[in-house]
């Protein structure tokens, strides 16, 4: 007898349609983990060269993250969460840089959004910031007190800008910069007044003295500013000139970590049961070899053999794709606007080697634990086995099954009792814990669905009659095939359905909140005065403006993560407010709406354990903590904002203070008035508006849905094939025995059907017990699933298994 390499090189050449399922698997799986491990690792080692911080080697800058501590003990651990707005810094701090042994100079940089008629939306700086960004005048003089140096000029015009501090004119006093650029030039005392954030500063560049390293200086400015800033070097002050650094780097982590860690499980976890399956088709062959005096260790490393001369080459070759995989949703985000283009990803072996080692390991514990009873029974028990399929499960694995079934349910009532993202978050482990015991449990859930199914089956002749026989008694076949369709349909619908079901609460809430009969908007924001215009334009009875920026609340209770809510500044009176805006006043009211006060959804409100006459604390987008007066709570926050405060109390933590959208009551008439300060429409139209620009999450879902089902999908086509190629000793005996041709195949359709059936119910039923919880907590409403968009679905696994049965059958007749 061939020992156990030569055995395994044997199989796998006069065998090869054995190992081409497993391959397949291998390989997909391979792709998944090498794409999430590269977005994942682009995401940890994203950095770019700083540019207007090059000639500063040290920057102090605000920490533009919240940390907080989770847990208690040896389970304590530091989280933090990003800031909706920058941090900025003390002006006090400029001069204790400044005082650094090794430090030459400190300088204060500041950036204004501002406003010009001519030019639109561009960005304006202090005059002392050339310094270190080199720029010098090409014409005219430095900016003294109201006056500016601009790009283009000329010398001595007067020109009008529209800054947070409110509009201004000024002289321009020279020109510089390169052809092309679009920048201003204050001088820096205008700068301080008109940036809306009197008293501090957005970065603090640090120059040293000649013979004085970047390390010595960052070690002696961080000592002198005491842990009141964070110290950047190198690559790190990029993440201080441009804030979408550090959103890359959110993005990638989460979409590579969080979403890649249940992709790669999916993936591994779909791959594992194809290897069983195809270990299990050979019992046949083991219980012959045991019968001839294999010993069971031959048997084991047989199999282990078998696993490393498929999987190593599967999961080198599935590298490829997951390289273009990657390639190919890197470029999506970036188009989309989600990663800057000065981020590169970065493909780097690591990832590579991650997703070859995870399909070698994958291969060989999937292919030792099914090898384990075939090793281990007796020889002639082993030839009754490969005759026909043990109907009795394992111990082992019912238990593991039963156990993960509990979770499951318990998870489900206890996200089904939960409201909010505590509900939300609770939810996301019924779907994971389903999959499991519907893994484990498998072939008694066959056999429970076969006994079902089974009856219609009968009464459609002697095909329906054959298939029902076959499933009642070929559970774990069955089992192997449903496991697949269950994933996809379980994890698309939960990804996809969420989507729209939050998507049908915010226009429904943006259509019945929105009273106001004009809208005014503009991608580039609208004037500083734009609320004062619009309520001196005739026809126009009620204007208020509003602030869209979001805040960091704290839930309820000890040891739960704060985190970001939607966010209104209103630019006028809360009673002003209720004649545009119909929120759901639930408990209190909007007119006592003013400085110090705020008015909250309930669910927010329900999370915070606050009501109308309690503090919540809170922090503004900068992070800076307040704590408002509940003056009121309402019920369409998803869709207008979960919290709304006076904009007096966010002007001077927002980057950009004025209003993104004017809410007006006004008569038809007006709005060709109105149409000067921006783009105007209905509730309707604004809604729409909105839609479109929550289209990203809409494409970022669809696709990991995508990903995840597709995925799922062809490990369900993959393992029809597989099974009905192995039936052909069966089907050739059917057809020996005076069956027909196209009874065989009628009863392959039949079996296929029942396969889909089973699936499509049971990944429905695992998506609607994770789908409730979720949307109530979210939305506080029931799931919305578009019934053709759920029939798409089912239709698309129901043509696949068809095909996937249909055509191997044919050719396994022949």
């Amino acid at each position: 007898m061939h020992a156990p390499n030569g055995l395994a090189r044997a199989a796998l050449r006069f065998r090869p349609s054995a190992f081409a399922g497993t391959f397949v698997a291998l390989l997909m799986a391979a792709m998944i983990v090498s794409a999430c491990g590269l977005l994942l690792a682009t995401g940890i080692t994203a950095s770019v060269p700083p540019q207007r911080y090059a000639a500063a080697p040290v920057v102090a800058a605000a920490d533009q993250s919240l940390h907080y501590t989770i847990g208690s003990g040896e389970d304590r651990d530091e989280e933090s969460l990003p800031l909706p707005d920058r941090a900025r810094l003390d002006d006090s701090l400029v001069a204790e840089a400044a005082s650094a042994p090794g430090a030459a100079t400190a300088i204060a940089d500041l950036a204004l959004p501002v406003r010009t008629a001519e030019n639109g939306p561009v960005t304006a700086h202090n005059w002392a910031s050339t310094t270190f960004t080199g720029t010098k005048p090409s014409s005219g003089t430095a900016p003294r007190p109201g006056e500016v140096v601009t790009t283009t000029g000329p010398v001595g015009e007067r020109i009008v800008l529209d800054t947070p501090g409110g509009r201004r004119e000024f002289r321009i006093s020279g020109t510089a910069g390169g052809p092309g650029g679009n920048d201003i030039w204050l001088n820096d005392a205008d700068a301080r007044a008109l940036s809306g954030h009197p008293g501090k500063v957005d970065a603090i560049a640090v120059l040293p003295r000649p013979g004085t390293s970047t390390a010595t200086l960052a070690a002696q400015v961080k000592q002198a500013l005491g842990g009141r800033a964070q110290v950047r070097t190198g690559d790190d002050r990029s993440t201080v000139e441009d804030s979408g650094i550090a959103q890359t780097k959110e993005v990638l982590t989460g979409l590579g970590g969080s979403f890649g860690g249940v992709a790669a499980m999916v993936a591994v976890f779909t791959a594992a049961g194809t290897v069983a399956l195809s270990v299990g088709q050979r019992r046949r062959e083991y219980a012959l070899l045991r019968a001839i005096g294999a010993t069971p260790r031959q048997i084991r490393r047989t199999i282990a053999t078998e696993a490393l001369l498929v999987a190593p080459l599967a999961g080198a070759l599935g590298c490829l794709p997951g390289v273009a995989l990657a390639t190919w949703w890197f470029g999506q985000l970036r188009d989309k606007g989600a990663i800057p283009p000065t981020v590169d990803l970065a493909v780097t072996p690591l990832p590579l080697l991650v997703a070859v080692a995870a399909t070698v390991l994958t291969a060989l514990c999937a292919g030792a634990a099914a090898a384990r009873r075939p090793s281990k029974i007796k020889p002639g028990q082993a030839l009754a086995e490969s005759a026909a399929e043990r109907l009795r499960p394992g111990w082992i694995r019912t238990a593991l099954g039963a156990g993960a079934l509990a979770g499951g349910c318990a998870c489900a009532g206890l996200a089904a009792s939960e409201t909010g993202e505590d509900a939300a978050n609770a939810a996301l482990g019924v779907v994971m814990l389903f999959m499991v015991a519907v893994a484990l449990l498998g072939p008694l859930l066959a056999r429970a669905c076969a006994a079902v199914l089974g009856l219609p089956l009968r009464a459609a002749g002697a095909a329906g009659s054959l298939a029902a026989a076959n499933t009642r008694t070929n559970a774990r076949r069955l089992a192997s095939a449903i496991t697949p369709i269950v994933l996809a349909m379980a994890f698309s619908s939960v990804l996809v359905f969420l989507h729209t079901s939050e998507e049908r609460a915010i226009e429904d809430q943006q259509r019945a909140g929105i009273t106001a009969n004009h809208v005014v908007t503009d991608p580039a924001g609208l004037p500083s005065d734009a609320v004062a215009r619009a309520a001196a334009t005739p026809g126009v009875e009620t204007a208020v403006g509003l602030t869209r920026t979001s805040v960091l609340v704290p839930n309820g209770g000890s040891g739960q993560t704060p985190h970001e809510a939607s966010a209104q500044g209103v630019t006028g009176t809360g009673a002003d407010l209720a004649e545009v805006q119909d929120p759901g006043v639930r408990a209190g009211t909007l007119t006592a709406l003013g400085p110090g006060a705020a008015a909250i959804d309930a669910s927010l409100a329900a999370a915070a354990h606050v009501r109308p006459g309690d503090r919540l604390p809170l922090l503004l987008p900068d992070g800076t903590k307040a704590a408002p007066k509940v003056v009121a709570t309402y019920d369409r926050g998803l869709g207008l904002a979960q919290v709304t405060l006076s904009q007096a109390d966010l002007s001077a933590h927002l980057t950009a203070p004025g209003p993104t959208v004017l809410l007006t009551r006004a008569s038809p008439a007006a709005a060709a008035g109105l149409a000067a300060l921006g783009h105007v429409t209905d509730a309707a139209g604004y809604a729409t508006a909105q839609s479109t620009d929550r289209e990203v999450n809409a494409w970022a879902n669809a696709v990991m849905a995508a990903v995840l089902g597709g995925f799922a999908a062809v490990a369900a086509v993959n393992t029809l094939v597989m099974t009905v190629l192995d039936r052909r000793r069966e089907l050739g005996t059917l057809r020996l025995i005076g069956t027909t041709r196209r009874q065989v195949l009628g009863m392959i359709r039949w079996e296929a059907l029942l396969v889909v059936a089973a699936g499509v119910v049971i990944g429905s039923a695992i998506a609607l017990a994770t789908l409730v919880p979720m949307a109530n907590g979210l939305t506080g409403r029931a799931p919305y699933v578009p019934p053709l968009l759920y029939g798409s679905f089912a239709g698309g696994v129901l043509i696949l298994a068809l095909a996937a049965t249909s055509l191997p059958a044919r050719a396994a007749l022949r």
